[in-house]
């Protein structure tokens, strides 16, 4: 630790761009202000944005508190394509026509499959580890393997915003849900549920526990900021974990 500037304590809410691994901003930010502890709260798939917790010292001895929040996501889905990631950076498995499908036959699949108690596949392009190996790993080079189902739970899951059309319908929405869960893997799913087939196509999280959107700072203007001025930012550990902030 360094004795001058010693690392914060507690949790920095981060606003991720779009094409960043998350654990390029837990370098950076390492590198760039002199941290000697720094974790995450739950990454996020580099094509995502929104909300993700950095940790800082001691809130590094938290993160599985931080992790097993509950989180809320907003994206879209495109129906009518199935694809590899099961988002839009993924190779094409599979079309078809989205003639006839509409919001009401949407809701009820998912009113139906998709809220409540459900065991969801882990995607194979995902860093989730079997024997040892990331299942992106496998999958880059070609390979499938089987893989447990793990329980998760939807407590909402709403259409905010129908886009109908013949080859390639869209739908904006808005999920909250149990840590663990891969949204990807509930547009892959809803997709098939419906027999068109869909992938995820943006997604941006919008809370992590009780810490919201709001309270992020997006990461390009952190890189401006001085240590200090960063330090401020940070929610610490035992009011994260009281829930006063």
């Amino acid at each position: 630790m360094n004795d001058v500037f010693p690392d914060p304590d507690g949790i920095l809410p981060v606003d991720k761009p779009a094409g960043m691994p998350s654990h390029v901003i837990v370098t950076t930010l390492r590198r760039k202000f002199g941290f000697a502890k720094v974790g995450h709260g739950g990454t996020l798939d580099p094509d995502a944005t929104g909300l993700l917790l950095i940790l800082l010292g001691k809130g590094t001895k938290i993160s599985d508190r931080v992790m097993g929040g509950d989180k809320t996501y907003r994206g879209t889905i495109r129906f009518g394509v199935a694809t590899t990631t099961q988002d839009r950076l993924g190779d094409v498995l599979s079309e078809h026509p989205t003639d006839g499908l509409t919001q009401a036959a949407v809701e009820d699949a998912i009113a139906r499959d998709f809220l409540g108690d459900l065991f969801q596949k882990p995607p194979m392009y995902s860093a989730v580890k079997i024997a040892g190996q990331p299942l992106y790993k496998m999958a880059v080079r070609g390979e499938e393997c089987e893989r447990e189902e793990r329980f998760v739970h939807i407590y909402a899951f709403k259409i905010t915003d129908f886009r109908p059309a013949a080859e390639k319908a869209e739908a904006d929405f808005e999920v909250r849900c149990s840590k663990g869960t891969y949204v990807r893997t509930l547009a892959n799913d809803l997709g098939a549920a419906l027999g068109c087939g869909a992938h995820l196509c943006a997604l941006r999280r919008t809370a992590s526990g009780k810490v919201t959107l709001d309270r992020a700072t997006p990461f390009a203007d952190l890189l401006e900021m001085t240590r200090p001025q960063i330090e401020r930012l940070v929610i610490p550990s035992s009011d994260y974990l009281s829930g006063n902030f």
